[in-house]
């Protein structure tokens, strides 16, 4: 397990899931305004909209919030005009990072960005110099209660799923991209309860994180996780578990 899974094992732990929830669904508005500015308002003919609607209701983000965001992207209520932007970057120990943003000011985000990676000893970096390293997946999130590591793999694989991970807290079932509402849909009428489903950008390798380089990737993705116009980001970082305890502590 790396990266991205880490790091949500990671936000589970400490709780900054619950401490967070307003900043998550100020993140969440904005993904589903522009996916509704872009793609309408009906998530069924609306991958993009279907994909975040997904993530807010894992979050349980009120359904009031959900319709003024659509109705933002839509034009049916004023609101603010987000540019989306990637960013590739080097975290320490040499650890590749993409950064995905949504901004009403490209000049100031760019800013915050680039001095979020000089003070965690990391870089900005050209575009593809690290995103050739990560394949766009789906990635859906089971809790283990009352599932078998060898029941899960059996009802994912059946559901249309490619991959199973088994190794943290949670079960992370990896799909073809175009096929994470459809394999969504098999689990559920399964009886399976998705947590979190969402795309994502999985990294081909990884890079083994160990001594002082632990806390500074962790700090470095804390200060990205903190900052209001990231959306999400994804880093090829392995870390064993002892020095992620260690971490922790």
């Amino acid at each position: 397990m790396s990266g991205h899974s880490k790091w949500s094992t990671i936000k589970r732990k400490k709780g900054a899931l619950d401490a967070k929830r307003g900043k998550i669904f100020s993140k969440l508005a904005k993904e589903i305004t522009v996916a509704a500015k872009l793609g309408g308002g009906d998530q069924n003919a609306n991958p993009r909209l279907r994909t975040v609607l997904l993530a807010a209701r894992g979050q349980n983000m009120p359904k009031d919030n959900i319709d003024r965001a659509i109705k933002k992207g839509t034009g049916e209520i004023p609101g603010i005009v987000y540019e989306e932007t990637r960013y590739e970057a080097y975290g320490p120990a040499g650890v590749a990072v993409i950064v995905d943003v949504l901004t009403d000011n490209k000049n100031r985000t760019v800013s915050e960005i680039r001095h979020i990676f000089t003070k965690n000893n990391g870089a900005m970096a050209e575009a593809g110099a690290v995103g050739w390293n990560f394949d766009r997946k789906g990635l859906i999130t089971v809790a283990k209660t009352g599932l078998t590591d060898d029941e899960i793999f059996e009802k994912a694989i059946e559901a249309g799923a490619e991959d199973v991970d088994t190794e943290g807290d949670m079960y992370e079932l990896k799909t073809v991209d175009s096929d994470l509402h459809a394999v969504v849909g098999q689990l559920e009428q399964m009886g399976i309860k998705v947590e979190e489903a969402k795309l994502t950008m999985l990294p081909k390798t990884t890079v083994k994180v160990e001594g002082s380089n632990v806390g500074a990737i962790l700090r470095l993705m804390e200060s990205l996780e903190d900052n209001d116009d990231v959306q999400d980001f994804y880093a090829n970082f392995d870390i064993s578990d002892e020095d992620m305890a260690a971490a922790m502590n």
